[in-house]
């Protein structure tokens, strides 16, 4: 079975939302946004910070085929941020300009943009690739890498052979 291009699932990185001392005003917003531009979206998938929880959830969202995965959470400075790591160690190919587009995007918006440490890539070079975002936690951070992503996302399908 082939890559369904129109399913999308979020990942929620938190410690707080997991122990119900915050909601989560992220992943609404990522829905929201993938809905609007024609995905499914899977229920979000919330995990604790920490490299463990993110690796083994990003694991299954590509074992499952999911072509794009967000992940909403774990990109600051502090000692359980580790979503970029768990990340990269599933990716055959970072897309730095992307990720710099959404540096750029969330610069207008916000100088604590510059804080995240998400990253972007593929998982292959092939139609069965999935692509994975690293968001940050706030609602304007997750519009700010979604706009970029979307835009985009005709010419990642594209250059994938899909």
């Amino acid at each position: 079975m082939g890559i369904d291009d129109s399913r999308a699932r979020i990942i929620v990185v938190s410690d707080r939302i997991i122990a119900g001392e915050r909601g989560d005003k992220a992943s609404p917003r990522a829905t929201e946004m993938l809905e609007k531009a024609g995905f499914r979206v899977d229920p979000p998938v919330i995990v604790n910070e920490g490299y463990d929880a993110v690796a083994a959830a990003l694991s299954q969202a590509v074992r499952d085929r999911i072509p794009l995965i967000i992940t909403c959470g774990g990109t600051g400075a502090g000692a359980r941020n580790l979503t970029p790591e768990a990340t990269e160690e599933l990716l055959a190919v970072r897309l730095q300009g992307l990720e710099t587009q959404i540096l750029f995007e969330g610069l207008k918006n916000s100088p604590q943009a510059g804080l995240s440490r998400g990253i972007v890539g593929l998982t292959s070079r092939g139609p069965d690739a999935s692509l994975v975002v690293n968001a940050p936690s706030s609602s304007g951070g997750v519009h700010d890498s979604l706009a970029v992503i979307l835009s985009v996302w005709p010419n990642i399908q594209e250059k994938l052979g899909r």
